[in-house]
């Protein structure tokens, strides 16, 4: 009989068990995953647990706790970092040719907000889509994430060179003024992003969980990153969003996401149903 000695077989993970791991997570390194959608967490739980070959979670618990240097890492894997340049082109010309032009048309500045900006490639999308607007020096633009690592991954502006030709053709849906090539140079398999494109932006590592008001904005992007959440932490995250919103102000979630049916939902009105494009009309 064949024996695989290398392939470590995970259990099924109780939810005893996550709770003793985010109870720690909370208490000892102040990451609170309480309130995240449960099978989502476990899920992710499970892929740590395959990828660093750790048999049980009381392994993991003890690595965590014994391993400083490890929760970033950890951090890392269970947090979502998928995204592409342009995703979804239909919802980046609604902010071109509709979002932005109606703030300018009371305002001369734009203050935007990408919460869970991830790897940056949503922050790019938005300085040049500015830039071809002519606006890029009139906007201040914060761009957040719980992941310190992927954050100045973000930040350097590096991209797989392999992942530019999906961007590409989200940019020509989007329909551009120019091409993509324009704004990054090749060197060595990675595309690196011109760098006077975030010139304006202030990168920062912050904990949606938190719940904390830090500023006012004209837009929030949070896109895709509240399906991670149970409906609870949905909706604190909504009511901050609420409250770190100007009046008239835009909040923009993902495809999948609503908040029609949170605590706030009435001082909103739908702008874009498709593109989730909602805008703040009470304080």
């Amino acid at each position: 009989m064949l024996q695989y000695p290398n392939i470590i077989t995970t259990p099924d993970i109780e939810i005893t068990e996550l709770r003793r791991l985010t109870e720690l997570l909370r208490q000892k390194y102040n990451y609170d995953f309480s309130n995240y959608a449960m099978s989502s967490f476990k899920r992710r739980i499970q892929r740590v647990l395959e990828l660093y070959r750790i048999p049980t979670i009381d392994g993991l618990i003890r690595r965590v706790n014994d391993e400083p240097g490890f929760i970033k890492e950890f951090i890392s894997e269970i947090t979502v970092n998928v995204t592409e340049m342009f995703r979804d082109p239909s919802f980046w010309r609604e902010v071109r040719d509709k979002v932005i032009p109606n703030i300018l048309l009371n305002n001369n500045h734009v203050s935007i907000w990408h919460a869970g900006c991830s790897s940056g490639e949503e922050v790019f999308s938005m300085t040049i889509l500015l830039r071809e607007m002519g606006i890029l020096d009139r906007c201040k633009i914060v761009a957040t994430d719980i992941d310190a690592d992927i954050l100045a991954k973000a930040k350097a502006g590096i991209i797989p060179v392999k992942n530019m030709e999906l961007n590409q053709k989200n940019y020509i849906r989007f329909q551009g003024a120019h091409s993509l090539e324009k704004y990054y140079k090749e060197e060595g398999g990675k595309a690196i992003m011109d760098k006077t494109l975030v010139e304006n932006v202030s990168w920062r590592e912050h904990n949606l969980v938190d719940c904390t008001p830090f500023s006012k904005f004209d837009i929030i992007l949070c896109r895709n990153v509240m399906i991670y959440f149970n409906q609870q932490l949905q909706n604190q995250v909504l009511k901050m969003f609420h409250e770190s919103l100007f009046k008239y102000g835009y909040l923009i979630i993902g495809s999948k996401e609503s908040l029609i049916w949170c605590e706030v939902a009435n001082r909103f009105i739908v702008v874009n149903n498709e593109e989730k494009v909602y805008k703040k009309v009470k304080d």
